[in-house]
């Protein structure tokens, strides 16, 4: 039986359209059973519906940096209908509170195009060209009550050019997106991760199941 997962998407879906096509391809032991997204026009919608996946838009009309209100109990209470045990952020570009965090307690993923802790928030990549450094990438992290502060799962680097602009900096950074997401998705799925107080430890060995509580 596939690992049951549900994605919050705000934009184009290309994390959503990797993972999908990963689990396409047998490279992941999940099944995308609800997409929901904040804004009718995603192109991530679209990407859902073409590979047979439940894709809702659910407005959000209380705050526009926020998930409250109305809209997050109709978004646990969608996710919790479709059996849904572990929630992806692909491009979601709300802030996620208590009640959700704790609907879905240490089951919420986030994936950043910088290397956290460096570069929080919007425009991660504008913020490494402006700063200067040679060495940029992507971190997937577990979300928690702080602003792209929780326990990180993987990272992968990639340099950072004097001729780099915003965007050949954010296409490097998006394809190791495309890759380690799913890797960390597969990690959870088979019971190999560990937090201890910050740290996440990746287990080897035997691959355990996840609880499914």
């Amino acid at each position: 039986m596939k690992f049951p997962i549900g994605v919050l998407v705000s934009g184009r879906g290309s994390n959503l359209e990797a993972i999908l096509l990963h689990i396409k391809e047998g490279k992941l032991n999940a099944e995308v059973v609800a997409v929901i997204s904040d804004r009718e026009d995603a192109r991530a919608l679209k990407i859902a519906e073409d590979y047979g996946v439940d894709a809702y838009y659910i407005p959000c009309l209380e705050k526009k940096t926020v998930l409250v209100g109305e809209a997050e109990k109709k978004y646990i209470k969608q996710f919790k209908e479709k059996g849904v045990k572990l929630i992806i952020l692909a491009g979601f570009m709300r802030i996620l509170k208590k009640p959700f965090l704790d609907a879905f307690n240490g089951r919420i993923m986030n994936i950043h195009p910088a290397l956290l802790p460096s570069f929080k928030g919007l425009d991660a990549q504008k913020q490494a060209l402006e700063y200067g450094v040679k060495i940029s990438g992507c971190t997937v992290h577990f979300v928690d009550a702080g602003v792209d502060m929780g326990p990180v799962i993987l990272q992968e680097s990639v340099p950072v050019y004097d001729s780099d602009s915003v965007d050949s900096l954010s296409q490097r950074i998006l394809k190791h997106e495309h890759e380690i997401y799913s890797r960390a998705i597969q990690l959870f799925i088979e019971g190999r991760m560990k937090i201890e107080d910050r740290r996440v430890r990746i287990l080897s060995g035997e691959k355990k199941k996840i609880n499914s509580d």
